[in-house]
């Protein structure tokens, strides 16, 4: 049996393997907006942050770091690691609200310093 303080998750930005603890999580919450044909709708993937871990749902792991972010958009990693159906728009918005706030937090934590 595996020992929880010896697991790693892989961040879909960078690859670079760290405890869950440095990484943050995200899910995804599927939502469907009616595109106004019989065709019926476009699915629409919003990624959300789960800080705590708890969120239902396959994962994907990223450093807490706008950097990591944009490059795993740019690489397509997030629908990969979420298993998103292709052609699904992806909305990771909310995690990049998250993340800038995340950012103003830890520079206004130094600047009381």
């Amino acid at each position: 049996m595996s020992d929880r303080s010896d697991s790693r998750r892989t961040c879909v930005g960078c690859r670079q393997t760290e405890r869950p603890g440095v990484l943050l999580r995200m899910v995804i919450r599927p939502t469907a907006v009616a595109d106004g044909t019989d065709a019926g709708a476009v699915d629409i993937a919003t990624v959300v942050p789960d800080p705590r871990r708890r969120l239902p749902g396959r994962g994907a792991w990223i450093h807490p770091d706008p950097g990591c972010l944009q490059t795993a958009e740019r690489r397509r990693a997030i629908g990969r690691a979420l298993r998103v159906r292709p052609g699904a728009q992806l909305d990771t918005e909310l995690v990049h609200a998250y993340l800038t706030d995340q950012v103003r937090e830890d520079r206004e934590q130094v600047d009381t310093s």
